[in-house]
């Protein structure tokens, strides 16, 4: 069996010891360049065209992170380079949820004990107690309950926070409330003082957090986005702020990364940024369930992590 590897800023030498611990059977190699020789498996992050245009035979090709929307952008404008009976897998969680429930959680406390204001108010040398916020009405919704959305929803919940979701077709989280359907996502809206973006990247999911979905929220709401930068229109976004619609955001992703130097919001005083590092991949995890996958396709079963192409998740 022969597994082909690309990442542009991973360490190949952890991942071939990893697949060979697990498949000691297999052959690993990575892509360079010219590379036209049969594989049966690939993993990839963002991999060139060439890499997967033409090349028949394989059996599976894995993302290396939670999202696929990189290679179904190239399948879009590239219709045939995956054959369409091929597999794409993502990683349904490999460590990812647990990372993403810590931000969520970190992030969600401090804008509830209202530490963003004592850090404001700090700046200023300024020494006030601050009314809290009740629990019972700081309302969490998450947009997207895959994995890593029910897994964030279900840590919120057990805060005691009122959580909720919305979706494309019906879920149920155990201690949240569910919503799903176009229709229904102006109710889902209605009360959520705070906003987690975790959906799936696809064309229809582009663009969604702007002026019209920012002005349903309460005013004064906070906004999580942890999922990809196109989903949020930045410039959207600055305008709520200044307009007191969303009091305060905190961004892992953004439509251009790394974020320039110019933009507005590393300046804005009420956003939070980090570089895109709310979950990443954890090689042994990743590595488990990857080989597992491979296992099971060669034994003709179906693996967890199958992406279905029509909805782009």
């Amino acid at each position: 069996m022969d597994v082909l590897f690309y990442h542009p800023s991973f360490d190949a030498d952890i991942w071939q010891r990893g697949v060979m611990q697990r498949l000691p059977n297999a052959h690993f190699r990575c892509w360079q360049p010219g590379d036209d020789a049969p594989a049966d498996y690939a993993l990839v992050r963002s991999p060139p065209l060439e890499m997967l245009q033409h090349r028949g035979g394989l059996k599976g090709v894995f993302a290396l992170g939670a999202g696929v929307d990189d290679i179904l952008g190239q399948l879009r404008q590239h219709p045939t380079l995956l054959h369409e009976e091929t597999p794409l897998l993502r990683l349904e969680d490999t460590g990812m949820a647990r990372q993403m429930q810590e931000y969520a959680v970190y992030t969600v406390l401090g804008w509830f004990r209202r530490f963003d204001d004592y850090q404001l108010q700090k700046q200023q040398a300024h020494w006030q107690r601050l009314e809290n916020y009740p629990r019972d009405r700081f309302t969490v919704g998450v947009l997207g309950a895959g994995v890593l959305g029910s897994s964030v929803a279900r840590s919120l919940a057990s805060w005691g926070f009122p959580v909720r979701c919305w979706s494309r077709s019906p879920k149920q989280i155990d201690g949240v409330t569910p919503f799903y359907g176009n229709d229904r996502r102006a109710d889902f809206l209605r009360d959520c003082r705070v906003l987690i973006n975790l959906l799936p990247d696809t064309p229809e999911t582009q663009g969604i957090i702007d002026h019209a979905l920012l002005s349903q929220l309460p005013s004064g709401a906070f906004v999580l986005n942890m999922a990809r930068g196109t989903h949020l229109v930045e410039a959207d976004l600055l305008q709520a702020l200044e307009s007191g619609q969303i009091k305060g955001a905190a961004l892992d992703v953004f439509a251009t990364e790394p974020l320039p130097s110019d933009s507005p919001l590393w300046r804005h005083p009420r956003v939070a940024i980090t570089p895109h590092n709310a979950a990443i991949t954890l090689p042994d995890e990743a590595l488990d369930f990857i080989c597992t996958a491979i296992t099971a396709l060669e034994n003709g079963e179906t693996p967890a992590g199958i992406v279905d192409r029509s909805r782009g998740y």
